[in-house]
């Protein structure tokens, strides 16, 4: 990881805390909550922040490097990578960014400095959704510290909870976008680059289908989440296409 890859990840860890802490050390209703003595649900925020940058880590940190190739029929030609030289699966692509090929890959994100593919797809859903919970219960309490005062001092003690509940929307907007249109990619069977790039892929332009990995939503969503198992996407492919390209 470089420095910008560090630089971002202390950045969101910092960012988190400092606006967890904040909700505590204002009016908010976690902090009336703490001070009656119902521990339960500040207690459950806390770990929930805590689960969001653990999740942010290790989607983070989960490499893309090995291709593991299941077994495909041995009239099927694998493509090799122009890049690293390996042998790439179908789905497979090469991120110039992080120097390796990345099995069904989706993108290149700059929030976690890494791939999203195969292997830390369902981490990266995992993060997002545990994230739009945390900002939503954030932007309820930051909420529910404010009181509306038309005076400069109000403003200078409110200043950081206004800022926070702001900050907090425009990020739980982005999040949300972000894990409505990955759900309704995975329930379709398709990445970000196939859906983006659908024209410049060679074996998504000569299918005959529109997306030949497509099998229905509730299999492609068992497929995603709860496979534990590499997916030769050339066996699906084939069968459903009939000649290779």
């Amino acid at each position: 990881m470089g420095a910008g890859g560090l630089w971002v990840r202390t950045a969101h860890t910092a960012l988190s805390g400092a606006l967890a802490l904040g909700l505590f050390l204002h009016r908010t209703d976690l902090q009336k909550q703490e001070e009656r003595g119902e521990l339960l649900q500040p207690l459950i925020f806390v770990l929930l922040v805590l689960c969001s940058v653990l999740l942010y880590f290790k989607a983070g940190n989960s490499e893309e490097q090995s291709m593991v190739i299941p077994q495909v029929p041995s009239n099927i030609k694998m493509r090799r990578c122009g890049y690293c030289m390996v042998k790439q699966p179908m789905r497979a692509r090469h991120c110039q960014l992080c120097q390796h090929c990345v099995r069904r890959y989706d993108h290149h994100c700059p929030w976690i400095e890494n791939c999203v593919g195969e292997k830390n797809h369902p981490l990266f859903i995992a993060y997002l959704s545990v994230q739009l919970v945390v900002l939503l219960w954030g932007g309820h309490a930051a909420w529910s510290g404010l009181y509306f005062e038309q005076s400069w001092d109000w403003l200078r003690h409110n200043i950081f909870l206004l800022m926070s509940f702001l900050l907090i929307v425009i990020f739980t907007i982005v999040v949300l976008l972000l894990l409505i249109s990955h759900l309704y990619l995975i329930s379709y069977n398709t990445t970000t680059w196939e859906f983006m790039s659908h024209h410049r892929i060679s074996y998504l332009r000569h299918s005959e289908l529109e997306n030949p990995f497509d099998q229905g939503v509730i299999l492609n969503l068992w497929r995603f989440f709860c496979s534990s198992h590499l997916t030769a996407w050339e066996n699906i492919y084939f069968q459903r296409n009939n000649e290779p390209v």
